[in-house]
C-alpha cells in the first residue's frame, strides 16, 4: 500500500496542508509588521529558500487537492496514477519558476 503512488500523494498533500498551516501565521504577523520596516531579514538566503519551499508546498497541496477532487467527482481510471506524478510536476515547476525569479 505504502508503494502505490495515490498513498504518496496523499502523504505529500497531508504534509504540505501542515507546512502551510505554520507559515501562514508567521507570514501574517510579517505582513502586519511591515509597515514598521522590519522586513530586511527577509533577504536572508535561508528566508529565501523557506519562501521558495512555501511555494513549492503551496503547488503541491493544490494539486493534491485537485486529485481529491478528481477522485470524488470523476470515475475511478487507471490514467489517475498520471495526475499524481502530473501534480508533483506542476509543484516542481512552480518552486523553479519562483528559484529562477528571485
Amino acid at each position: 500500500m505504502r508503494q502505490h503512488a495515490s498513498y504518496w500523494a496523499f502523504v505529500v498533500h497531508r504534509l504540505s496542508g501542515i507546512a502551510l498551516a505554520a507559515f501562514l501565521p508567521l507570514h501574517f504577523w510579517t505582513l502586519g509588521n511591515a509597515l514598521s520596516g522590519s522586513l530586511a531579514w527577509t533577504e536572508a538566503p535561508l528566508v529565501k529558500l523557506g519562501e521558495w519551499l512555501i511555494v513549492v508546498a503551496l503547488a503541491a497541496h493544490l494539486g493534491g487537492g485537485l486529485r481529491v477532487l478528481a477522485l470524488e467527482f470523476l470515475p475511478w481510471r487507471d490514467w489517475q496514477k498520471s495526475l499524481a506524478a502530473g501534480a508533483a510536476a506542476l509543484a516542481l515547476g512552480v518552486g523553479l519558476a519562483l528559484a529562477l525569479a528571485l
